[in-house]
């Protein structure tokens, strides 16, 4: 696979398994999974250059995608997050660091801070693992991203409930204001 190819499956892969299956033909389980072989077939079909797509290529993008946006399971896949239909992903919460964090504005940031994180253009929130995780994810909409700073430790013995969704990806219902505060600034190396 070169990298055009691989960055067009990609985008195909991250549409249909997070927002649009059924432009494909495919049914989603109520965890998200489609079935691998179907999935290719549904990707040979929607266009001619897609006619080499075997499931080993499906599975070394989803074993090598370094953020692990993907899981495959029993010859199923799904998106682990940034789902914009509903679904019950079931996402392990035994591995919840006491601190996550949350890219924002500077416009938005004192508005969370009043009134929680809750999802927008998604079914959950999305919070990072690290400081650089998230200003990483900031900087995809905006030059200079706040960062919050989330009691994952706190909100979980509230009740609330978080779940591991990639390697620096936890999920959320939603984030009351009281377990949200500005984080201070980590030196830390940023991934580009």
């Amino acid at each position: 696979m070169n990298d055009q190819e691989l960055e067009q499956i990609g985008r195909t892969m991250a549409g249909v398994l997070r927002h649009f299956p059924e432009k494909f033909g495919l049914e989603m389980d109520d965890q998200g999974f489609v079935d691998l072989r179907q999935f290719v077939n549904a990707l040979k079909n929607q266009s001619r250059r897609n006619h080499w797509i075997r499931p080993h290529h499906i599975i070394a993008i989803i074993e090598t995608d370094p953020k692990g946006r993907y899981q495959v399971s029993n010859n199923l896949i799904r998106a682990t997050y940034g789902h914009s239909i509903e679904l019950d992903l079931k996402l392990p919460t035994g591995n919840v660091p006491d601190k996550l964090y949350y890219p924002t504005t500077e416009e938005e940031a004192d508005i969370v801070l009043e009134t929680g994180l809750k999802p927008s253009d998604r079914k959950m929130v999305h919070l990072s693992k690290t400081y650089a995780d998230a200003m990483n994810a900031g900087r995809v909409r905006t030059e200079k991203p706040v960062i919050l700073e989330i009691d994952a430790k706190a909100a979980i013995a509230s009740g609330l409930v978080i779940g591991q969704a990639g390697r620096t990806v936890f999920l959320a219902p939603e984030i009351p204001a009281e377990f949200l505060k500005k984080a201070e600034p980590v030196e830390e190396e940023v991934i580009q």
